[in-house]
């Protein structure tokens, strides 16, 4: 009985197209902040798909549904993320990233300009 290997292109090739095409569409309606952290969290995702590439199915679980979710999720009054969906995909995110072992990939807050840093 022959079993088929898994080659690491198909499946990161889609949901990196996914994620890229996610961002396109974001653009269109975020700046600021916001569109830095929808940046921040593409960026993010498309590392995590690669390193995952040829990692356990539980891994690349993780970073599928963090994935699916930056790419589907949706306010029920507009098709942009709001504010509040990118900080639940970014908890998302760094969760998945956090339990595949890989916390520097890890999306950080946005500082504030406006606010010193204390330190």
């Amino acid at each position: 009985m022959a079993v088929e290997q898994r080659g690491p292109g198909s499946g990161t090739d889609v949901l990196i197209r996914k994620v890229d095409s996610r961002v396109v569409a974001l653009r269109a309606g975020l700046r600021g902040p916001d569109l830095e952290l929808a940046e921040r969290l593409a960026s993010c995702l498309r590392e995590l798909v690669v390193v995952t590439a040829q990692a356990s199915a539980a891994d690349r679980a993780q970073v599928r549904v963090a994935v699916h979710y930056f790419v589907l999720r949706r306010e029920s009054r507009g098709r942009l993320l709001s504010v509040r969906s990118l900080t639940a995909t970014q908890r998302l995110v760094n969760e998945a990233a956090r339990r595949i072992g890989r916390p520097d990939l890890m999306v950080e807050p946005a500082r504030d300009p406006a606010r010193p840093s204390h330190g």
